[in-house]
C-alpha cells in the first residue's frame, strides 16, 4: 500500500514510495516543518524577548522562522546535487549542503535543527529513494539526515555555528557508518572487513565536505555575515 517491491537495473530488490506513501511522507514533512517553526519559535521569543503586542510580535516571528527553515531545506536540496568532488568508489562531496541543513540549528536551537534535518531527510527519501531494507530507510534518511540538527546544541557558543557543523557530520557519520556496517556488507571492497570499510567509505565523502566547509567557515568575511544573518533571524 505504501510501497512497491522493485528490482533495480543492478538486480538490487528496492523498496519505492506508492503514490500514498509519498502523500504520507510530504504530511509527514509538513508536520515537521511547522515542529521546527514551533521551536523556533520559542528559541527566538527566549532570545529576544518583546513583552509588549505579543501577538503581532509571534505572528512575525513565525512567518519569519518558517521562511528561515523552509529555505534551508530547499537550498540544502538543491546543493547536495552540486558535486565539488565526485570520487570513484563512491559518494561526494557536495557544496556546504550538509552546512546549509545545520543552520536552523544554529538559529534557532536543537528542537528547530532536529526538526528540519529530519524533514530534509524525509525530501531526499521523496526525491531520490534508496531503500534495500526498511530499517536502512530509517539509519540512512531519518537518523543520519537527522543528527545534522545536533548542531543546534552550540547554538549560543562562541563560534557556535563551526561547533554545531562538526558534531553534526559527525552525528550523520556514526550512523552512515552503522548503515554500511549492517546493510552493504556485499559492496565492501576486496579483501576488506565491513566496518573498516563502512568506516573509510563514509569519512572520505562526509569528512571531505566538512574539511572544505570548515575552511569556508574560518574566513572572517563569512563568519561576519553569518554573524549578521542570525541577528535577522532572531530580531
Amino acid at each position: 500500500m505504501f510501497y512497491d517491491v522493485v528490482v533495480n537495473d543492478w538486480g538490487e530488490t528496492t523498496y519505492v514510495p506508492t503514490t500514498l506513501g509519498n502523500v504520507l511522507l510530504m504530511a509527514l514533512l509538513a508536520v515537521l516543518l511547522a515542529g521546527a517553526v514551533i521551536f523556533a519559535r520559542r528559541y527566538a521569543a527566549g532570545q529576544n524577548p518583546q513583552p509588549e503586542e505579543p501577538a503581532k510580535k509571534g505572528g512575525k516571528l513565525t512567518a519569519k522562522q518558517l521562511v528561515f527553515c523552509a529555505m534551508s531545506i530547499a537550498l540544502g536540496t538543491i546543493l547536495s546535487e552540486i558535486k565539488i568532488i565526485d570520487f570513484p568508489w563512491g559518494g561526494s562531496a557536495t557544496l556546504l549542503s550538509m552546512l546549509v541543513i545545520c543552520l536552523p540549528g544554529y538559529l534557532f536551537g536543537l528542537g528547530a535543527g532536529l526538526m528540519t534535518s529530519i524533514a530534509y531527510g524525509v525530501l531526499q527519501l521523496l526525491i531520490n529513494p534508496y531503500v534495500l531494507f526498511p530499517m536502512q530507510l530509517v539509519l540512512d534518511y531519518l537518523l543520519a539526515f537527522g543528527a545534522l540538527g545536533l548542531s543546534g546544541l552550540f547554538a549560543g557558543a562562541k563560534r557556535g555555528l563551526l561547533k554545531g557543523y562538526l558534531i553534526g557530520i559527525l552525528g550523520r557519520y556514526v550512523f552512515t557508518v552503522l548503515s554500511g556496517w549492517i546493510f552493504f556488507a556485499e559492496y565492501a571492497w576486496e579483501g576488506w572487513p565491513v566496518l573498516p570499510y563502512s568506516l573509510v567509505y563514509n569519512g572520505i565523502y562526509i569528512f571531505a565536505e566538512g574539511a572544505i566547509t570548515t575552511a569556508v567557515l574560518l574566513v572572517p568575511a563569512v563568519s561576519s555575515g553569518i554573524a549578521a544573518v542570525k541577528k535577522m533571524a532572531l530580531s
